[in-house]
């Protein structure tokens, strides 16, 4: 009798797998705040509170580990233990997207006030004394910090071999180092109203780039035993994804369309983001134009005030620059993939991904 063919590995849909990380981030959760039971109605309040920043969201650092992983190995691993470590990046999403909100003041994600906002309205409703704004602060840092622990103990109890555990979590570590120190260089580069291309690609590179598609591949790569032929490969593969991933990001954040990008309109002029859009409209406009946008970012604007900001980034030939360099890293990043050595399914797949990632409207 011959022995049973290994079943195939289940077909990538991009659905069901927001579906499951969505359910496994819910159970997790839901673990949390049975622990925290008995520190009261407060410790509810934070737990519902990391609950609504873990929803929602396209899941793309959680797809890119998922096939870090297939890249390596295609079959005869547990699905459930597979979604459990992607599942990880999104709570480090999350944290750093709490952090990130508070420090741009921001008011709002994904079409909800923003955490330290709701905490914030949920003093000033509650009639509490002291300050509500520092109330909110301070509950969002926490929020942030604790979701940054979450994300160690999700990949650390994912079901995996303990060594190769281990190797992902030292990956783990060195992205969180990265998008911390760049975050610290973006908030750095703001308060010096510094406007260099090469400044603003270096926090794009830390802040966003590695941690959003490079370092979630290289988690799944490790969690599967990969070598140092495929890790380098996903690198060469991933940090020019990343990259252009984030020059989308960078673009929707001035000319987005709000209903998609969940974002009020020109929300990073308003928060004065000093981005390689940014930088290469101040570098290429005329005079009076580039003064007058540095006088205006980060100073509160309306329609007409971001309209104005919008036509001299876009006359200056930024908008176009930016599109150019999209285009260019997609490329370089797929002509890699052609030759990297990873499984058929994943390069097909990472092929999709980078389109979702560069093209998309939100």
């Amino acid at each position: 009798m011959n022995p049973p063919h290994p079943s195939p590995p289940p077909a990538w849909d991009p659905g069901l797998f927001r579906a499951s990380v969505a359910t496994t981030l819910a159970g997790f959760v839901d673990e949390q705040g049975e622990r925290l039971t008995d520190l009261g109605e407060d410790a509810a309040r934070l737990v519902e509170a990391a609950r609504r920043a873990l929803s929602g969201g396209k899941r793309l650092r959680a797809a890119f580990c998922y096939w870090g992983f297939r890249s390596v190995l295609d079959q005869g691993y547990d699905e459930q233990h597979l979604v459990r470590a992607a599942a990880a990046l999104e709570v480090l999403h999350a944290s750093a997207l709490v952090h990130d909100d508070y420090m741009d003041a921001s008011d709002v994600r994904r079409g909800h006030p923003a955490a330290h906002r709701a905490f914030e309205r949920q003093h000033r409703e509650a009639g509490w004394g002291g300050d509500p704004e520092q109330y909110g602060a301070a509950a969002a840092i926490l929020l942030g910090d604790l979701l940054l622990s979450w994300a160690d103990e999700l990949l650390r109890t994912c079901g995996f071999d303990h060594a190769r555990v281990l190797d992902a979590l030292g990956y783990l570590d060195t992205t969180r180092t990265e998008v911390i120190t760049g975050q610290f260089l973006d908030v750095s580069v703001q308060a010096r109203r510094a406007s260099d291309v090469d400044a603003a690609m270096t926090v794009l590179r830390y802040k966003s780039a590695k941690y959003s598609v490079e370092r979630p591949l290289h988690i799944g790569a490790a969690l599967a035993g990969g070598g140092p032929d495929v890790l380098d490969a996903l690198s060469d593969f991933g940090l020019p994804l990343g990259e252009a991933f984030q020059l989308r990001d960078d673009l929707l954040g001035v000319f987005g369309d709000p209903d998609v990008t969940g974002k009020p309109a020109g929300d990073d002029l308003v928060e004065g983001k000093r981005t390689v859009l940014v930088a290469l409209a101040l570098e290429h406009a005329s005079p009076g134009d580039a003064r007058h946008l540095d006088e205006r970012l980060g100073t509160p604007l309306d329609g007409d005030d971001i309209a104005v900001l919008r036509g001299i980034i876009a006359a200056s030939g930024a908008h176009a620059r930016v599109e150019t360099m999209i285009a260019e890293l997609t490329a370089r990043c797929l002509d890699v993939l052609d030759r990297a050595p990873v499984t058929e399914t994943a390069r097909d797949v990472l092929r999709d991904l980078a389109a979702a990632a560069t093209q998309r409207a939100g």
